[in-house]
């Protein structure tokens, strides 16, 4: 990559009318390379065919589109896609499609490694090498979104943010990806059908509320014991759960929107009785749901899915305390695609 030139989707449409202008060009040419760079997806000025010869030739000569290359297609048995995405500087992230029957998920990526340290996931294994821009957080989506379209017949209908990273660890580029990909000038999909899945940094929770965000919000919980949450995350003794419950209270005072706890169980680690009572009085603080998610082994065996009476259990007293729950089965374990394996198998660095 030529470092000289700048990467043209750094710029705003009113920055890139002003690129023209001060190139004694005219303005609307910035809005028409806007639109052939966030509605169409092009990743060539050659392929900008309603600007002059000359001006594609000025643009090649000054700037770059820094787009993201599927390096690895895998596509599991159950109909899940795995990518392993290569980055303009060689850096590899991975992103999901999930299909069901009704819907089409895209599992993006917000950060080359992870900023936190969970025990329990691949992806906390890798050193974080750097923040994805939003560029690349929207190549993510607009890449599964083609892949929804040719293999199932039908646009990507929902995103989550809970692949590689933590989003809120890259907080201004997840928002700005985020504008771009609900934007009419970009993909115009509804902020409604994105959730952003966070372990949990009170500060930024307050500041999405106080920003008064569209989308939803989870929360990977896992326990609503302190010394056990600290135990297989041990970010939480920064971020206890006391701060976390009293941003989440903020957070739905300000949005009025639930919140998700994402809670895996795990055999001697919290799948006893006092696990459940004290989830279920942390439910209490805001309304919530909980998805009781399936856990999938990172190879060395030191985390055991819980048998099925202590997920009976879970599900019993959480509905008999009132709170909506739900059991995940996780999707593209064969191919290592499923929460908490993604950590770049496919590809060697």
């Amino acid at each position: 990559m030529n470092q000289s030139k700048r990467d043209i989707r750094a710029f705003t449409k009113e920055e890139l009318r002003r690129i023209f202008e001060e190139n004694g060009d005219q303005a609307f040419r910035g809005n028409q390379v806007y639109e052939w760079l966030w509605q169409k997806g092009v990743h060539s000025f050659e392929a900008m065919t309603n600007l002059p010869k000359a001006t594609r030739e000025m643009l090649d000569k000054h700037f770059v589109i820094n787009h993201i290359k599927v390096d690895v297609m895998q596509r599991s048995d159950d109909g899940t896609i795995k990518n392993a995405v290569r980055l303009h500087d060689g850096l590899l992230v991975e992103s999901v499609l999930i299909p069901t029957d009704t819907r089409t998920t895209a599992c993006v990526s917000s950060q080359v490694g992870c900023s936190l340290n969970c025990s329990f996931c691949a992806t906390a294994r890798l050193k974080r090498m750097r923040n994805l821009l939003p560029d690349e957080i929207f190549d993510q989506v607009r890449v599964i979104d083609e892949q929804s379209k040719a293999f199932f017949g039908r646009p990507l209908s929902n995103i989550v943010f809970m692949g590689m990273g933590e989003p809120l660890m890259n907080y201004n580029n997840v928002l700005k990806a985020i504008d771009k990909i609900t934007s009419a000038e970009g993909l115009g999909m509804s902020a409604k059908r994105i959730t952003l899945s966070t372990s949990g940094v009170p500060k930024l929770i307050k500041k999405m509320a106080d920003d008064e965000v569209k989308f939803k919000l989870a929360v990977s919980l896992h326990s609503a014991i302190d010394s056990v949450r600290t135990s297989i995350m041990p970010f939480n003794e920064q971020f206890p759960l006391s701060e976390l419950r009293e941003a989440l209270q903020y957070w739905y005072q300000k949005t009025k929107n639930r919140i998700t706890y994402e809670y895996v169980v795990w055999k001697g680690i919290n799948d006893q009785r006092k696990d459940v009572e004290a989830l279920i009085k942390f439910c209490k603080f805001a309304p919530s749901k909980v998805n009781l998610i399936e856990y999938n082994p990172i190879d060395d065996g030191e985390f055991q899915q819980a048998d099925s009476r202590a997920l009976t259990l879970y599900q019993t007293m959480l509905e008999e305390a009132g709170i909506t729950v739900t059991v995940r089965h996780s999707r593209g374990k064969d191919i290592d695609a499923a929460c908490g394996q993604l950590a770049n198998k496919t590809t060697k660095n």
